[in-house]
C-alpha cells in the first residue's frame, strides 16, 4: 500500500505509539483522523492530522464517527480502553481482572464497525503486547487480555478478507503510559529490560514503524509482528 493520499484513523493518536504512528502517517501524506477520549490532552499534532473525540468502549459512538468519516483506507488502534490489574492472579480484584479486558472489547469494537466502511484493499493494525506470550510476574491480566487479542485478529482476519488484519506486540517502550520521572523512570527501564538481547526500552517510532509495515506490506495479514528487543529470548 502507497500510503500517500490514503485516508487513516488512528485510536490512542494523540499520545504514545498512536502519536507516532499518527505523524509517520501523516509524514508519508495520508490524511490521518487522530481519536482520543480525551483530546485536550492531545500530544503534538502535525499538520495533516485532524482531532476527533470519541471511546472506543461505545459502540454506538464508534458507528456514528465512522459514517461521518467513510471511506477511509487505514484503520490502527493503539487505545488501551481502560485500567489494567496488576499483581498476583490469587490477590486480583476479579473486577479489576475483567476491567482489563476492555482493551478487547475496545478492539473488537473498532474492526466490528470500522472494517464494513473501509475499502477492500485497506489495513487495519491494533496492538498486543509482549506479555501475551511471555508472562512476568504480575501480568496475568496484561497476558490474558494479549492472547485473547491475537487470537482474535487470527480469527477475523480470513473473515473480512481481502481487507487485511494484524496486530502489532510491543515489549517495553518508553512512552508517557510510564508514570514514573527521572531517576525512576530510568531505573525501571533498567531493570525490567536487562536480561534482553537489546536491554533498553524502545521508542515510540519505533513501535510505530512496526505498524506502518504492517499497513504496507500487502501480503501480511493475520499476524503478529513483535516489537519487544528480545522479550520473547530472555
Amino acid at each position: 500500500m502507497d500510503v500517500e493520499g490514503k485516508k487513516a484513523i488512528v485510536f490512542g493518536g494523540t499520545s504514545g505509539i498512536g502519536l507516532a504512528t499518527a505523524k509517520q502517517l501523516a509524514a508519508l501524506g495520508a490524511e490521518v483522523i487522530a481519536i482520543s477520549r480525551e483530546p485536550e490532552k492531545s500530544g503534538d499534532l502535525s499538520a495533516g492530522i485532524s482531532l476527533k473525540k470519541c471511546d472506543v468502549r461505545d459502540g454506538d459512538a464508534l458507528s456514528k464517527l465512522f459514517q461521518e468519516c467513510a471511506p477511509f483506507d487505514i484503520l490502527v488502534s493503539t487505545a488501551t480502553g481502560g485500567s489494567r490489574a496488576f499483581g498476583p492472579f490469587l490477590e486480583m480484584d476479579m473486577d479489576g481482572y475483567k476491567a482489563s479486558f476492555d482493551k478487547l472489547w475496545g478492539y473488537a469494537n473498532v474492526v466490528r464497525y470500522g472494517a464494513e466502511h473501509m475499502s477492500e484493499q485497506g489495513s487495519i493494525v491494533i496492538v498486543s503486547g509482549a506479555p501475551a506470550r511471555k508472562c512476568n510476574p504480575g501480568q496475568v491480566a496484561l497476558s490474558s487480555v494479549g492472547g485473547a487479542v491475537e487470537a482474535f485478529v487470527r480469527a477475523v482476519a480470513p473473515e473480512i478478507a481481502p481487507r487485511r488484519l494484524n496486530v502489532m506486540s510491543p515489549g517495553q517502550i518508553d512512552t508517557p503510559m510510564m508514570p514514573l520521572e527521572g531517576d525512576a523512570r530510568k531505573a525501571m527501564f533498567e531493570q525490567s529490560t536487562k536480561g534482553n538481547a537489546i536491554p533498553r526500552a524502545g521508542s515510540a517510532d519505533e513501535a510505530a514503524m512496526a505498524i506502518l509495515f504492517l499497513i504496507q506490506n500487502d501480503f501480511v495479514t493475520g499476524t503478529t509482528v513483535d516489537v519487544d528487543g528480545g522479550w520473547l529470548l530472555s
